[in-house]
């Protein structure tokens, strides 16, 4: 386009020739940056429209790898839980047993008897009472009564 002015600038030394050319090549930019927005303007909504379009795609990625990595992390956070939840079970299994071997032995020290001497010494004494109760009823009846006396007097 400066060529072209310089050329003209040459042959013709008028200015009216010069100021019109000038005038045109103006006019011819104006045109051209007239053209260049609508182009940019028509252009630029499927340039929006496929940005859109590529960004639905990465979200939709993007959601999907999210998500298995949540599923990753709390898959692996509830393994551990549960490792931990019995590692303290065991813990505390072990708690329980030391606290009754301790309770035990200061009942044995206490002289406090233990269910099994109770349960055995209520057998006992179920065995004698049938016993007892056996023995008064081959007694005879006076002897009975004789006994009775003497152990109200």
């Amino acid at each position: 386009m400066v060529k072209k002015l310089r050329a003209m600038a040459e042959k013709s030394s008028s200015e009216s020739q010069l100021r019109a050319a000038v005038k045109d090549s103006a006019h011819e930019i104006w045109l051209a940056g007239l053209g260049a927005f609508a182009k940019a303007q028509e252009e630029g909504q499927k340039v929006f429209k496929a940005l859109v379009r590529e960004g639905t795609s990465i979200q939709q990625r993007t959601m999907k790898v999210t998500e298995d990595r949540v599923n990753d992390v709390t898959a692996r956070v509830t393994k551990v839980a549960a490792g931990l939840q019995k590692q303290a079970n065991g813990t505390w299994d072990k708690l329980e047993t030391v606290f009754e071997a301790r309770v035990e032995r200061a009942l044995t020290r206490l002289g406090v008897p233990t269910n099994k001497e109770i349960a055995s010494l209520t057998k006992r004494v179920e065995e004698l009472t049938r016993s007892v109760g056996t023995l008064t009823k081959a007694r005879p009846a006076k002897a009975v009564r004789r006994a009775r006396k003497a152990a109200t007097a």
